[in-house]
């Protein structure tokens, strides 16, 4: 399997079109399977149902007003935040059938998450805390503490990326966006549910809990080949990246 660990902190859309990119690439056989761990850009990644909502438009200025990048992602259910405190992880893996195994990749996926902050002195909880932000079964929070990440997947063809964002430091500040975000949204949550691992564990650094989260993906997929992302994967990620902008003149979702 190959890893990535290339970001764009200054241009988190297009790093969003990136893993679009590698997606469709992983699906139609142009590229191996893949990792991502990255450090990204203050990002606030709206699902595609955000989009819908009459309060779309505040929210989405609500996230700029707090410094914040808002983007259209590929999967989840509402929206998330993360930025420099945090770690992304993505795994990009060829499947069979679309929609096969989705429980049983959350599982090893979330289980993958918990291994790897257990490794970097972290105890962690899979499991859905009530009026969580962006809840869901597989979300990974501290014991008795808050949220510190979310997992999503995408679909498509040929591949299927599992993907989750570990919040390390700054749990303060994703809650002050998030409070204005949902507000707009129109979304009922408990903004005591929303922290970072910092919280449990202080002295966390998102460089620690990036090489635990490679060195377990290096473990179970058989060890990590480095790699850098290609000009060409780089090419269809500009031709993607409208899809993914939230702003007003933003293209419709492009296909899977």
């Amino acid at each position: 399997m190959q890893l990535l660990t290339e970001a764009n902190p200054r241009d988190p859309v297009l790093d969003m079109a990136l893993t679009h990119a590698l997606l469709r690439r992983v699906g139609a056989g142009e590229l191996p399977e893949l990792a991502r761990v990255f450090v990204p850009g203050p990002t606030m990644a709206f699902s595609r149902l955000d989009a819908l909502r009459d309060g779309f438009p505040v929210a989405r200025q609500a996230a700029v007003a707090y410094g914040w990048t808002p983007l259209v992602r590929l999967g989840g259910g509402h929206a998330a935040a993360y930025d420099s405190g945090a770690v992304v992880l993505e795994l990009i893996t060829r499947t069979v059938g679309v929609g096969t195994a989705i429980q049983e990749r959350f599982a090893a996926g979330t289980e993958l998450l918990v291994a790897a902050l257990a490794d970097a002195g972290v105890a962690a909880e899979v499991g859905e805390l009530p009026r969580e932000y962006c809840p869901g079964r597989w979300s990974v929070h501290l014991p008795g503490g808050p949220k510190v990440a979310g997992a999503a997947q995408r679909n498509i063809r040929g591949a299927t990326l599992f993907a989750a964002a570990v919040v390390v430091t700054g749990g303060a500040r994703l809650r002050k966006a998030l409070l204005a975000v949902y507000a707009g949204l129109e979304l009922d949550w408990d903004p005591a549910t929303a922290g970072a691992v910092e919280d449990g564990v202080p002295g966390a650094r998102p460089g620690d809990i990036a090489a635990a989260l490679s060195a377990q993906v290096g473990r179970r997929h058989g060890g990590l080949e480095r790699a850098t992302i290609s000009p060409e994967t780089h090419a269809l990620a500009q031709q993607l990246r409208a899809s993914h902008l939230a702003g007003p003149t933003s293209a419709g979702p492009a296909r899977p």
